[in-house]
């Protein structure tokens, strides 16, 4: 098994790094990945998703920071992709379980922010946004410390983009943000210009004819 770690190259030095793994059909079935021993579950034999996860749409995940108690739900998902939107170094566990799950780590630097000093930085979003929309990165998942603030506003700028009128956008934002929507997140959402993508292809449930 080898482990490769890379920095991508962008136009700041706060950029996204993204960690592959190179294994062994480490792309199965869902019902394969499901036959997990029971020791690997919880105390009952459940799967637990992460804290906010859910599905976005056809191969895309959302969700707040996954732990090991997680591990096995995902595996489930049969993921190529996990979207870390926090800056700090990816836990050690957690990048064990992706090596041996062979699944690439896609890291942006996004710091956690709390009005009115507010920075969300556009470049890390479309940067994000651009891993999202290739379906060779799918399935994946989108993650920050909590699914809310930063996770939102990547899945909004992608709402966006399958042609969501503004308010459907805010209410899925709001959903999952509850009382601690942030009008500034909302503002970016709005503001944020798709113009770019317009020639990528929409490959999601909700924008087929």
């Amino acid at each position: 098994m080898k482990f490769e770690e890379q920095n991508l190259k962008h136009q700041s030095e706060q950029r996204c790094r993204n960690i592959e793994f190179d294994t062994i059909d480490h792309h199965r079935s869902i019902s394969s990945l499901v036959e997990c021993e029971d020791s690997e579950r919880d105390g009952d034999g459940l799967y637990i998703p992460p804290l906010n996860f859910s599905m976005v749409d056809n191969g895309i995940f959302r969700s707040g920071f996954p732990d090991s108690a997680n591990f096995s739900f995902l595996q489930t998902l049969g993921l190529r992709s996990i979207i870390c939107l926090c800056p700090e170094p990816y836990p050690e566990h957690n990048m064990e379980f992706l090596k041996s799950s062979g699944i690439r780590l896609y890291q942006f630097g996004i710091e956690s922010y709390k009005e009115p000093f507010v920075n969300i930085p556009d470049d890390m979003i479309r940067e994000a946004l651009k891993v999202v929309l290739d379906d060779r990165n799918h399935p994946v998942l989108i993650h920050c410390k909590r699914g809310k603030h930063r996770t939102g506003c990547l899945v909004g700028c992608l709402r966006k983009l399958q042609r969501w009128c503004l308010t459907s956008v805010f209410d899925e934002y709001q959903r999952f943000a509850a009382a601690k929507a942030r009008i500034s997140d909302q503002r970016f959402m709005e503001l944020f210009d798709i113009s770019d993508f317009k020639h990528h292809p929409m490959l999601f449930s909700c924008s087929k004819r």
